[in-house]
């Protein structure tokens, strides 16, 4: 009897030793051989940081029935489902990335990457200035304070390789150009179309370079999508109904036309930078024009919402005892969630350009690429 207790205690021993090791051996893998994913943008990319500040109604998306396919509850994600960041993880074999202001974050959660994105959010720190949201320069900022955190906790070797082996995934820009117009159209009459293109695409570069310079080299941006023909843009000329609007139009162009180059001058000047550029304008074109080729029924209304084309951004919100919204069947039909936002079919859809795209809608890299240090 003693001989057997003594085996089972060294048994125990044995294992003990065992897990630990392998739990040693884990950490050190999530620490060394795992790309992060860091994510900077708008509502596009925002899986829940506007539920932790105070800001207006229209960019938050915690409440029903945002959310509603996949996590059957709202996250804060503005669509029923996944956003394009829970895809490109899923795909990297990742974890989803957590929102940054989400309470009880731990250094070891972070390693695998810290997603910042702010709906609402510009690269000018004035646009919804007064409403609250974290513009792109403060969205930088919080990711030193993760840098801090990640030194502090981790040491300086390792902070240096999560960084430098990272992606950085970005989309920032529609609130800018959209801005202007719900504010006052007459804005341009002062100022410039290609200065005002120009201070976002420079704001968004002296972010990129700040992150260069902090170690990252490898980032991930879409350009300029489909933001004139969304459900909410189809009403705003009185004149158009039912018509993308053309005065952010003209400005997407030239957005489009420039971050090529841009990031090609970037690529340049800083050696070992490399970037994979994802066109959603033509991608989003596309499937507005073949609808059925991509699964869609419906590419001009939205699920959810109220209004023509259900583009007012009324989606999960009351008056009182009444519903002022209207909701759809089955959202696998519609590309548009609500009057702004992709269904999560549709961020499957450009996700899976994003990570393994063909050379005219993605490139130099692609995402998978990226990750796999190409």
């Amino acid at each position: 009897m003693a001989n057997i207790e003594r085996f089972g205690s060294i048994f125990l021993l044995f294992l003990t030793i065992i897990l630990s090791i392998n739990s040693i051996s884990c950490e050190k893998s999530l620490l060394t051989n795992q790309a992060a994913l860091f994510v900077f943008g708008d509502s596009l990319f925002d899986v829940g940081n506007n539920n932790y500040i105070n800001t207006f109604r229209a960019a938050q998306a915690n409440v029903w029935p945002y959310g509603q396919t996949t996590f059957k509850f709202p996250t804060g994600r503005t669509s029923d489902g996944r956003l394009i960041p829970d895809f490109i993880a899923e795909y990297a074999w990742l974890p989803l990335i957590p929102p940054y202001l989400k309470p009880g974050n731990s250094v070891n959660q972070f390693t695998y990457g810290v997603n910042f994105a702010s709906a609402g959010a510009g690269a000018l720190v004035e646009t919804y200035q007064l409403q609250n949201v974290i513009p792109l320069g403060s969205q930088l900022k919080n990711f030193k304070n993760v840098e801090t955190m990640f030194k502090e906790k981790l040491g300086d070797v390792e902070t240096k390789r999560i960084i430098s082996k990272a992606v950085y995934l970005i989309h920032i820009g529609p609130n800018d150009y959209f801005y202007p117009f719900s504010r006052n159209i007459s804005y341009f009459q002062s100022h410039s179309k290609d200065q005002f293109v120009d201070y976002v695409i420079g704001n968004t570069t002296t972010v990129i370079e700040e992150i260069y310079k902090m170690g990252g080299r490898k980032f991930g941006i879409m350009n300029m999508g489909r933001l004139d023909c969304v459900p909410g843009m189809l009403t705003l000329d009185p004149t158009r109904i039912g018509s993308c609007f053309e005065p952010i139009t003209e400005l997407i162009n030239l957005h489009n036309v420039r971050i090529p180059n841009v990031l090609r001058d970037v690529q340049h000047r800083f050696h070992g930078f490399k970037y994979s550029l994802f066109d959603s304008y033509s991608s989003g074109t596309e499937a507005m024009e073949n609808p059925t080729k991509y699964g869609f029924k419906e590419v001009k209304k939205a699920c959810c919402g109220s209004g023509p084309f259900r583009g007012s951004s009324t989606c999960g919100y009351k008056s009182g005892a009444s519903r002022d919204f209207e909701l759809c069947e089955n959202v696998s039909d519609y590309m548009f969630f609500d009057g702004s936002h992709a269904s999560e079919k549709a961020n499957q859809q450009n996700a899976e350009l994003m990570w393994d795209g063909p050379s005219e809608l993605v490139g130099p890299f692609t995402l998978k690429m990226l990750f796999q240090n190409v």
